[in-house]
């Protein structure tokens, strides 16, 4: 970690960092998907240049929020993967959004369908729709047998239905044969989704999946359109799961050690205010620590993080710096206004978050 850099901070090694964004994109290509990133990740619109110019289509975002964010960056093709339920205020922000920007939202029931198309009526460009599948993960979407339901109310509701999408959270699992499995699931929902809408005169359709713990399994065929987001820094959750090697890891937080209260134990400066408060149970404690083999984070509060060390190793002194990889790293990133670009160990620019806090 740099000595110039003030902790606790978020550094991203720009190097590992263009690497990660090259590779998957690479793997897009040449399996035949388009690549639209999940934004929510890092919330930058320097890292989503950079993401664009490797090839993506357009970004993922969560929110109208971080919709409008990425407008304002200039990116002109924005999917709100997301089943938004838009009042007054959503509404009058969706429709100037279409007037900029090629739009498509997630929706997944009849009722959302209809809220979304009279809150979006009369915008200058029709607004997209996506119908959301559930693919095993039960968090949102539908049913493949449901999607042409949702689907014929967005059309009479005047949305342009474009897709169907899924999420296979269910991927995100210790075993390979989870994700492996996920990705299967995945296949399948979709192409029984897709089939049944094209069979009621719905199309042509983006079929829209992927994570970054299913990378690894991607098959060309019935998926056309990957959205990721992780992958771009990776996190200590992905290296539990084996969905990238410790090499990949593009960002982690620099902190200073702040006491050595006893031989089996040392406190850093970086609490939850920056690591983020998100546990896995994939992962032991609250980070990874990659210059301390077996040391666990095994405490966070506000500003302090306490890290177990194992018997027999030796605490760094007061004042050392040390680099914790945060169990998730999206909330560690919407807990900071920038990122500290960082080539060979030196600090090359800093990088606004500027979508942190667009939760609406």
């Amino acid at each position: 970690m740099p000595d110039t850099v003030a902790t606790p901070s978020v550094v991203v090694d720009v190097d590992v960092l263009e690497r990660n964004v090259e590779r998957a994109a690479r793997a897009a290509r040449d399996g035949g998907f388009a690549l639209r990133p999940h934004a929510k990740t890092h919330k930058c619109p320097r890292i989503a240049e950079l993401q664009l110019r490797a090839g993506a289509r357009g970004l993922t975002v969560a929110t109208v929020g971080e919709a409008e964010v990425f407008a304002a960056a200039g990116v002109d093709d924005l999917f709100v993967a997301y089943p938004l339920w838009v009042d007054g205020d959503k509404g009058r922000r969706l429709r100037r959004l279409a007037g900029s920007v090629a739009l498509r939202v997630g929706v997944d029931s009849a009722e959302g369908a209809a809220q979304l198309g009279a809150a979006v009526r009369g915008s200058t460009r029709p607004v997209g729709v996506s119908v959301e599948i559930d693919s095993g993960h039960h968090r949102t979407g539908v049913r493949p047998d449901g999607a042409v339901a949702v689907a014929r109310a967005a059309a009479r509701a005047g949305l342009a239905v474009e897709g169907v999408f899924t999420f296979p959270g269910h991927g995100y699992g210790h075993d390979p044969r989870a994700r492996e499995r996920a990705a299967r699931d995945e296949e399948r929902a979709l192409g029984e989704a897709a089939g049944a809408l094209r069979a009621a005169g719905f199309g042509p359709l983006v079929v829209s999946g992927g994570s970054t713990p299913t990378a690894g399994a991607w098959r060309p065929g019935t998926v056309d359109e990957l959205r990721p987001g992780v992958y771009v820094f990776n996190d200590a959750a992905q290296l539990a799961l084996g969905s990238c090697r410790p090499e990949d890891v593009a960002l982690a937080v620099a902190a200073t050690v702040v006491s050595v209260p006893g031989p089996d134990r040392f406190v850093l400066d970086a609490g939850s205010k920056v690591l983020g408060a998100d546990t896995s149970p994939w992962v032991d404690g609250h980070g990874h620590l990659p210059g301390f083999p077996g040391a666990v984070v095994s405490a966070l509060s506000e500003h302090h993080a306490t890290v177990r060390i194992p018997a027999g190793a030796r605490a760094p002194r007061p004042g050392s710096r040390v680099a914790v990889v945060p169990v998730h790293v999206c909330s560690t990133v919407n807990l900071v206004d920038e990122l500290v670009a960082v080539r060979g160990g030196e600090v090359v620019d800093r990088w606004p978050v500027a979508a942190r806090g667009a939760n609406t």
